[in-house]
């Protein structure tokens, strides 16, 4: 018998390919112009299919904004967001009336649970140089029991996500746990918050020629490891090369080396998988066809609380800094 870790390799595409418990993971990586009066790029926008620009024209996206890049308002049911942002500023507003901007290392855990709308946009706030936005933005399922619980989000601010370091390596823990670090508490009816769920969402930084070794997992977690910035890295025997996903055997060490001449970078994504039916349209997440059904037409008839801000895309003063209003009126300021 191998005793490879390496079970299976894929491309990383756009977006990534996941597996039970995750539903959904996209690296969003735009090299920003300048920004202009209203914190839109400072650059022209023809030849840009405003409104569902995803083609990356001269390195950048503007997504579904027309004047600043991101994701206007739009609604959620059955899963959770967890959005981690590398590089750059989120502007998020939702319809319980919370809104943020977080960004330069912050994480948010969203959950969607029985209904909520929210937007992301990424205003681009220097004016004298360029806005580079680098985040993934991960989705985690909810079990059946939880999927109509109430909606929640929680911040992770950079100062509170813990890093572990070894000689070359860097491991930042946005859940889960190493040793005895451990992330920050994820929202309270998460996937991650069950006591056996086995959940991590780790980046990883490996100086060139450095090695360390994922530690043993569950023997029923599924494990993804995306190789998304360097040349060439070894995972146990096996050589990746940048842009490459690989899934691992998960209750066995996993040593990683950087073979290449450049810093190398991975997310994992780890976890029990949740064993159920996943029926997805477009924002919803559920179990059954029928429940599908049923939050368009909660959608229709509700629109999950209703829009409480003046536009689909707001965004907060150039000015602002990095804060969090959340539903009940208690700010976080940083």
């Amino acid at each position: 018998m191998s005793n490879e870790v390496v079970l299976e390799q894929v491309r990383l595409g756009f977006p990534w390919q996941t597996l039970d418990p995750f539903l959904f993971c996209v690296h969003h990586d735009d090299a920003y112009p300048v920004g202009n009066d209203v914190q839109g790029p400072a650059a022209s926008l023809a030849g840009r299919n405003i409104g569902n620009d995803f083609e990356g024209k001269d390195g950048w996206r503007m997504y579904h904004g027309d004047t600043v890049p991101g994701f206007p308002q739009h609604p959620h049911r059955g899963f959770e967001t967890v959005t981690v942002v590398r590089r750059g500023l989120i502007d998020h507003s939702d319809s319980l009336g919370a809104t943020a901007r977080f960004g330069r290392g912050d994480a948010q855990w969203l959950t969607a649970g029985k209904g909520i709308v929210h937007c992301e946009m990424f205003p681009l706030v220097d004016k004298a140089n360029p806005n580079p936005v680098e985040l993934f933005q991960i989705w985690l399922n909810l079990p059946r029991a939880n999927k109509m619980v109430e909606p929640h989000f929680s911040m992770l601010w950079a100062d509170t996500i813990p890093t572990v370091k070894a000689p070359g390596a860097e491991i930042s823990l946005v859940a889960g746990q190493l040793g005895d670090v451990r992330a920050p508490p994820p929202p309270p009816k998460s996937w991650a918050a069950q006591a056996d769920s086995d959940v991590a969402i780790w980046t990883i930084k490996l100086e060139p020629g450095a090695k360390w070794s994922l530690p043993p997992a569950h023997a029923t977690s599924n494990r993804m490891l995306y190789f998304f910035a360097g040349t060439k890295v070894k995972v146990g025997q096996t050589v990746l090369s940048k842009g490459t996903g690989a899934l691992l055997k998960s209750d066995v060490e996993a040593p990683l080396e950087n073979v290449g001449d450049t810093l190398a970078e991975f997310l994992v994504l780890q976890g029990k998988p949740i064993d159920e039916p996943v029926v997805s349209y477009g924002p919803f997440v559920m179990n059954s066809e029928a429940e599908i059904r049923q939050a368009f037409m909660d959608y229709q008839r509700t629109q999950f609380g209703g829009w409480p801000w003046k536009r689909d895309d707001p965004v907060h003063p150039r000015e602002q800094g990095r804060f969090a209003k959340h539903a009940d009126g208690k700010v976080e300021n940083r």
